[in-house]
């Protein structure tokens, strides 16, 4: 009785999946489109901060800070902004908790999405073997149901049950590079915020403050 419950399911389940993994598909590609546009000019401004705060070392000119918390366009130029304005309010004490918290606020923008996109990609073939499994299940209680219906429909049955497993691959592999590539972003951009604190703290030594 429950396994004719179970292969119940499974004449519609397998359908069910096909169109969850279209429904994330969906969802997928809007989040991955969504952190391009918004990863794109914050990964690009930390590319020429890095470039300016390269020149400052190569130059032994720490000072260079200065002009860098006048740039408001960046992460980095508002971090520096803020260390600052601290430092001349209370001096170099707090300073690297400043730039801390500054991370700590802005990380939450910067990874938005990430975590549903790892997920997606590590669970999408999981969702797509189920509905493969669920399929199989269908084609064969479908022969057993009508043994005059023969091999070609269990055939057209597994064929249409491999659907989902590549259906899941199609939904994760996207997931998986664009996860691998915005992380790898985020981590370039809060490098770029670490060595502006610490070009901070080197020029609050020089300084004295």
């Amino acid at each position: 009785m429950l396994a004719e419950k179970i292969f119940g399911v499974a004449h519609l389940a397998d359908q069910v999946v096909l169109w969850l993994l279209l429904i994330l598909s969906i969802l997928s590609i809007g989040m991955i489109l969504e952190r391009f546009f918004a990863l794109r000019k914050v990964s690009s401004e930390s590319q020429r901060v890095r470039a300016k705060i390269k020149l400052a070392i190569q130059s032994n000119s720490v000072e260079d800070i200065e002009d860098l918390a006048k740039d408001p366009d960046s992460l980095e130029g508002r971090a520096a902004g803020q260390a600052m304005k601290h430092l001349r309010a209370t001096g170099s004490k707090g300073l690297e908790e400043i730039f801390n918290t500054f991370a700590l606020t802005e990380r939450p923008d910067l990874e938005r999405y990430l975590n549903f996109l790892a997920t997606l990609g590590s669970n999408a073939p999981y969702i797509g073997l189920f509905g493969t499994v669920l399929g199989i299940m269908k084609a064969f209680n479908d022969l057993a149901t009508a043994p005059e219906a023969g091999q070609q429909t269990v055939m057209a049955g597994i064929s249409m049950a491999l659907v989902a497993t590549a259906a899941g691959l199609f939904v994760a592999i996207p997931a998986v590079i664009a996860y691998n590539y915005y992380s790898k972003q985020v981590r370039g951009i809060f490098n770029s915020l670490e060595s502006v604190k610490e070009l901070c703290l080197a020029y609050a030594k020089k300084k004295g403050v």
